[in-house]
């Protein structure tokens, strides 16, 4: 599979390895794309104890991210990243392939 240049901030990375640091046996955070949400997809976020064959992983520091084939189409080129700011903790996805997105940030229209 050709490396579609999906990245990992340095803040999303230290969260990633805290979050599935507490929760024995996952070994990663799986990344994926579903249709829905107001703006047409969203993106879902779930700790996996595995890589599936199709998946694209993308190490940083001691995290571990999965993401499935399918949803690399429409992530390529993203970064995921982790903010913590006055309206909470979450991590974004800046998509450019995105040509909208939902004020809410876990959706977004190609």
């Amino acid at each position: 599979m050709t490396e579609a240049n999906v990245t990992v901030s340095d803040a999303a990375a230290k969260r990633i390895a805290a979050i599935v640091g507490s929760d024995p046996g996952k070994s990663a955070l799986r990344v994926s794309v579903e249709g829905g949400g107001c703006s047409g997809f969203s993106y879902k976020f779930d700790l996996a104890d595995a890589a599936a064959d199709d998946d694209l992983v993308i190490e940083k520091n001691s995290a571990k991210v999965l993401i499935d084939s399918l949803s690399l189409v429409y992530m390529a080129g993203s970064e995921i990243d982790f903010v913590d700011n006055l309206l909470g903790q979450s991590f974004q996805i800046k998509n450019p392939n995105a040509v909208a997105s939902c004020g809410c940030g876990t959706s977004f229209a190609i």
